[in-house]
């Protein structure tokens, strides 16, 4: 008894770290398009490492970080997990970047998208976890005065998979209806500026002179398909018009994410972006 106490006791406090969020907002409280009659309950679990692997998303949505008000900088980013569309990595790949961020002044919103690749799955990458982020960035722009965002800066990061996710919202956008009935749907899908961070899929970006900013970061030691394949981005974003900011450590694998226990070079990509944001006017004087 004891033992299933202090087994209970640790999980509450390994999830602390989502819990320091605001409350997880729905991205559509009366269901998502394509997920009808889908009521099965997320999946939460540790992997291996003790961090925290989401699957079986349904109902896709946002949880907060906002910053304290006298330190916002008017800067809003949408974060995307990766997990190979078969999970998301949602501690070092999620949590603990939004936290990072909001501690610096920076709206972080820790997206859960649906999963085109996990068992008996039924949604599409280009589809569904493409309308997710879609629709985060409406919900987080709509919302720009009540959280002290600058509605031109909300952005969006994604880290492996969810760097998939990421590139396809800056490649596929919209300007919003003025007329729809959905609010949401007023608002821009347009992302301000995108961070790729050990993207997948690099072969379908295609980056266009209408493209947002990006910032753009990997490690030597990744698969050749991610690190060479992340320089040939940066090329085409350079080919194409488009600020690019390019950092290949020369270790950190895939995966690297943000852990505190990761002292390498690689450890300081976060401070690498809150200068890009800060050069690229993303940011409001501190």
């Amino acid at each position: 008894m004891r033992t299933l106490l202090l087994q209970n006791l640790i999980l509450a406090v390994l999830l602390i770290p989502a819990a320091a969020g605001e409350p997880s907002i729905p991205l559509w409280p009366n269901g998502a398009p394509g997920s009808e009659g889908k009521d099965s309950k997320e999946i939460i679990e540790k992997g291996s490492n003790g961090e925290t692997k989401v699957s079986g998303i349904h109902h896709p949505s946002l949880t907060p970080y906002l910053p304290a008000a006298e330190k916002a900088t008017g800067a809003a980013v949408i974060v995307a997990p990766g997990g190979g569309h078969r999970y998301l990595a949602i501690d070092h790949e999620g949590f603990n970047v939004a936290r990072w961020l909001s501690e610096r002044g920076i709206a972080a919103f820790v997206l859960k998208y649906r999963l085109a690749r996990e068992t008996n799955s039924t949604y599409k990458v280009e589809v569904h976890a493409l309308a997710d982020i879609q629709r985060a960035i409406r919900l987080v722009r709509s919302r720009a005065q009540d959280w002290k965002i600058n509605p031109q800066s909300v952005g969006v990061m994604g880290f492996s998979a969810g760097g998939e996710v990421a590139a396809l919202a800056s490649m596929r956008f919209d300007s919003g209806n003025s007329g729809a009935s959905d609010v949401l749907d007023r608002q821009s899908s347009r992302p301000d500026f995108q961070a790729l961070i050990y993207p997948g899929g690099s072969r379908i970006i295609a980056p266009t002179k209408d493209s947002p900013p990006a910032f753009l970061a990997c490690s030597y030691t990744d698969r050749p398909d991610i690190a060479e394949g992340l320089a040939n981005v940066y090329l085409a974003f350079k080919k194409a018009g488009v600020p690019a900011e390019l950092h290949i450590y020369s270790t950190g694998g895939h995966g690297f994410g943000l852990r505190e226990s990761n002292h390498h070079p690689v450890g300081s990509w976060p401070e690498r972006f809150q200068d890009w944001l800060r050069e690229s006017g993303f940011m409001k004087s501190e």
